[in-house]
């Protein structure tokens, strides 16, 4: 069938790639018998975690799924003719039929979704060790090994979504049936999304309060460095890092490219059904399995690009004077321009036929690689050190926390002009660029809507490599504190010192990156839910047209609920890390009151301590925010009726889009503003060289503790929540109306 075979293909060849790439970096040098040490303690808490958190989510999946099971069995008004017999209301056998198959691919999606979250923690955990000894022999092979110890995770999050939204689509009869699976598999996105949440609340509570206690009582009260082995919560700082950065960002990543995916795909339904009896269109159904090719083939490009890190040709290759980012923005913009290739071959092949003008979606396609572009440049110039925004946190620290604290905040809020303006401009070119199309029997509103899909997709075909620049980022934080820990200093600790600020750099990129694609899929999900609704309304009523009229008041109170969820979820998930760390700050100021010989070096400090209060802590917290993330807009379509859930969904993923923004820039800012000042590049008013422990460095340390909540636990949560509402109002439309 034309391009589709590269679909299987190419899963299988990103999984033998990654495994390729786990091989590479496993077989390299390890360090010294103490750096195998501290990276045993790593491995041995983010273990602990895992474990205690996954089985947790688990318990929490299974009920969910029995429930949805239920729900969709008992409640549903108007099922879809699942059995193909003609006959839809009442029937209780599509009912039933509707229930367990959603639950099913809930339990799938919910799977992998863990899976692509444990791989990504287990790989970084090895990687750091041997990025920390990579560092030893110079800067490029430790930026080769710390990246490609995180395109093992990208790779694999990128092959399993792939691969799992492909399975479950043939499974539940796409061969026969293209214009039904895609719906019947929507809760495959929910399963991920429900998993994902409940990770990335764990994992990013567990994260910043270790994070934030080891920084005010370590740097801040005692003035030692940020990961001194004499600091009782360095060590479950650093699990830290790979349960919330590594772990719950695979798992957020993953939701997000299956839930698009099948967004994506439920729009061309409506092309699929309009054009499969037109002459001259032989397979209708590639409009359906455009979105899995045209990612399959951004695996291809992608691998190009990885392979291309500190590659021995002159262009490639990373001196000791090079930038690491500029290093990593040539890869990146290999795989972008082979993706540009693939993406022409892809629209030309599947969506030309019949004399449909293909090109008009290739430009589509290229608007969504740019807005990808251009998020990861709007990222870098608000969180590096070099451009004004970080520059101006840094000099608010001269006159205290309280400055550094505004002048932050205000940096988060000035981001979202660009982010809205961008996300924009994106989605009104890919729609007008989506209505010249010229698709026979198809209105210009839907060809312009299945250009947004396009656009999307177009988006994500670089998403491995983002993925693995995302988990560069932890890999090369503990890398540094192995360093640090391991007494390893002079040039190595420069090396990962300079590897540590760009590593924050390339976490804040694809937060950057998960709210560009939120805001291109948060138009093709919305419009997948409309359909879902009409679906169902035009079975009764062929006059009946869902329509969101804010003047109707469900319909604005409807709204109203969306964008309080979005602060309220954010509030609890930023209180969780603020009780967490206070327990952790209580833990090591009793440590260091009780045996004075910790901060003389004469006696370890109780680690497993600081590790276990996090642990616990974590997963208690992470319950409350989660369990209302699911519950708010499940009572909001139940009493409110669906066209209020139209408003609900709008509203919440706008707001949430706007406010992890906020969060992400303001954070990761932050985070540089104190790097900055650490590195020694600042100068006081009498031009001497800022130290740490001086009240400057004092300051900007707060600042970061303030931002640690933002950027790694609210902000990313938020990409989950947005996608969270789309699969939950478009698993459970059949019960909204």
């Amino acid at each position: 069938m034309g391009l589709v075979w590269i679909v299987p293909v190419s899963g299988v060849v990103a999984v033998i790639f990654a495994m390729y790439l786990m091989w590479d970096v496993l077989r390299r040098d390890t360090g010294s018998d103490r750096m195998k040490d501290i990276a045993d303690r790593i491995l041995e808490g983010a273990k602990a975690f895992i474990s205690r958190q996954y089985r947790t989510i688990a318990i929490l999946a299974l009920f969910a799924a029995v429930a949805i099971a239920l729900v969709l069995a008992l409640v549903t008004k108007i099922p879809p003719d699942i059995n193909g017999d003609g006959i839809t209301t009442g029937d209780n056998a599509d009912k039933i039929g509707l229930g367990w198959r959603t639950a099913v691919a809930f339990l799938v999606g919910a799977f992998c979704s863990g899976l692509a979250g444990i791989v990504g923690m287990y790989v970084s955990v090895k990687a750091n060790l041997r990025t920390a000894a990579a560092a030893t022999r110079g800067l490029g092979p430790a930026v080769q090994t710390a990246m490609r110890g995180g395109a093992v995770s990208g790779f694999l999050i990128v092959a399993l979504s792939l691969l799992g939204v492909t399975a479950m689509f043939y499974a539940f009869g796409g061969n026969s049936n293209p214009e039904l699976a895609p719906f019947l598999i929507v809760g495959f996105g929910f399963g991920a999304s429900f998993v994902a949440l409940f990770s990335q609340l764990g994992g990013g509570i567990y994260t910043k309060a270790a994070d934030m206690g080891a920084d005010l009582v370590g740097k801040v009260e005692a003035g030692i460095p940020e990961d001194d082995p004499r600091n009782p919560a360095v060590i479950a700082d650093l699990v830290g890092d790979n349960v919330g950065d590594c772990a719950g960002r695979g798992a957020d990543l993953f939701e997000s490219t299956a839930a698009e995916n099948i967004g994506a795909m439920i729009l061309g339904v409506v092309i699929y059904l309009a054009v499969k009896d037109v002459p001259g269109i032989p397979h209708p159904e590639y409009f359906v399995l455009f979105p899995l090719v045209v990612r399959s083939f951004g695996i291809f490009a992608t691998a190009l690009g990885i392979l291309s890190i500190d590659a021995p040709i002159p262009f490639f290759r990373i001196k000791e004077s090079s930038d690491p980012m500029g290093a990593l923005n040539k890869g990146y913009f290999l795989a972008v321009i082979v993706s540009i290739a693939f993406l022409a071959l892809s629209t030309n092949i599947m969506l030309g036929q019949g004399g449909i003008q293909w090109q008009y979606y290739f430009y589509a396609g290229l608007v969504g690689i740019a807005t990808s572009v251009a998020f990861v440049f709007i990222t870098q110039y608000y969180t590096e050190a070099k451009y004004r925004p970080v520059k101006d946190i840094a000099n608010a620290a001269k006159t205290g926390p309280a400055t550094t604290a505004v002048m932050g905040i205000s940096v988060g809020f000035e981001s979202t002009f660009f982010t809205a303006v961008v996300i924009g401009a994106a989605l009104w070119a890919s729609f007008w660029l989506g209505q010249q199309a010229d698709i026979p029997g198809v209105t210009d509103a839907r060809a312009g809507l299945f250009g947004t899909a396009v656009a999307t997709m177009g988006m994500l075909m670089t998403a491995a490599y983002i993925l693995a620049m995302d988990t560069f980022g932890p890999i090369t934080d503990n890398a540094n504190g192995v360093i640090e820990m391991s007494g390893n200093v002079g040039d190595v600790r420069r090396v990962t010192d300079r590897l540590d600020a760009v590593g924050n750099t390339t976490k804040a990129l694809t937060k950057g990156y998960a709210v560009g694609s939120a805001g291109l899929a948060a138009f093709l999900l919305f419009f997948a839910y409309v359909d879902e609704v009409e679906k169902v309304l035009r079975v009764t009523d062929a006059a009946a047209i869902m329509r969101v009229d804010l003047s109707d008041v469900k319909v604005f109170i409807g709204a109203l609920m969306g964008g309080m969820l979005v602060y309220l979820f954010s509030a609890l998930a930023i209180r969780a890390v603020s009780k967490t760390a206070g327990a952790v700050i209580e833990e090591v100021r009793r440590q260091f009151h009780e045996n004075p010989k910790i901060m003389t070096g004469e006696e370890r400090p109780d680690y497993a301590r600081c590790v276990d209060i996090t642990a616990r802590a974590g997963l208690r917290e992470m319950v409350l925010p989660g369990v209302i993330a699911v519950a708010v807009p499940i009572i909001v379509g139940v009493v409110l009726r669906h066209e209020a859930m139209g408003a609900f969904l709008m509203i919440g993923t706008i707001s949430g889009i706007l406010l992890a923004t906020v969060l992400n820039n303001s954070g990761g800012a932050w985070d540089n503003a104190k790097k900055f000042v650490e590195s020694g590049a600042m100068r006081d008013e009498k031009g001497q060289v800022v130290l740490k422990g001086s009240q400057i460095h004092a300051a900007a340390v707060v600042g970061d503790t303030i931002g640690d909540p933002f950027k790694d636990t609210a902000g990313p949560s938020l990409h989950v929540l947005v996608k969270l509402l789309s699969t939950i109002t478009l698993v459970l439309a059949p019960i909204f109306i």
